[in-house]
């Protein structure tokens, strides 16, 4: 296993932008989304602005829609190696 070099961190990413992002690779639009969700356009937008905090049970609905582990959009930065030396 010593034969691979680790990737590197390129970008920071913020929760709201993590969801923009996997959303539009998915080439959904926010309405699309929405409706797929039920959570409200305006909602979404305010998510993906970092105006509106995730939280856990739009994390699960956003990520049984977006075929995504919540932690991925809830934690985007979450340094795994760095919190278990903690």
């Amino acid at each position: 296993m010593n034969d691979f070099i680790k990737a590197r961190k390129r970008i920071d990413v913020s929760t709201g932008e993590s969801v923009k992002i996997i959303r539009e690779l998915q080439g959904l639009s926010q309405n699309q989304l929405a409706e797929m969700t039920g959570i409200p356009q305006s909602t979404l937008s305010a998510i993906e602005n970092d105006r509106v905090n995730i939280g856990v049970e739009r994390a699960k609905v956003l990520a049984r829609a977006l075929k995504c582990h919540p932690a991925v959009l809830a934690f985007p930065g979450w340094d795994v190696e760095k919190e278990s030396a903690a």
